[in-house]
């Protein structure tokens, strides 16, 4: 088994300024980021989802972009306040959260199966 269940990639990625695309950091990334990881530790689930940053996802058009692994669960416009239902919904109960989806063909979300996490009460 990996170390981790789940890897949470955040785009952090920085454009210049005025570009058509925008770039996610300038979205909110980072702190969508900060949150994401400050819950999961809060939640002791920190050992087994990481919260990694990433450059350029080529998605910053959709807002704030992050993908689950190993799905590949591509979620666009995604805010400070949305990060609990996405550990409550996709890492916890193994639902994908319909509405964050990145609608696109290029960000093929079609595998919707994602299980739910196997929590290791008593670890962190």
């Amino acid at each position: 088994m990996s170390r981790y269940q789940r890897h949470i990639f955040v785009c952090t990625n920085r454009r210049p300024e005025g570009h058509p695309k925008g770039c996610c950091s300038e979205k909110g990334s980072e702190q969508v980021r900060a949150i994401l990881k400050a819950e999961l530790k809060k939640r002791g689930l920190n050992a087994l989802v990481r919260a990694n940053t990433s450059g350029c996802l080529d998605a910053c058009e959709f807002g704030v972009s992050i993908v689950v692994y190993p799905e590949g669960i591509w979620y666009g416009g995604v805010t400070i306040a949305d990060v609990p239902e996405i550990i409550d919904q996709h890492l916890i109960n193994g639902r994908v959260v319909e509405r964050l989806l990145i609608r696109d063909p290029r960000f093929d979300s079609s595998n919707r199966s994602t299980p739910p996490l196997r929590l290791q009460l008593g670890k962190e």
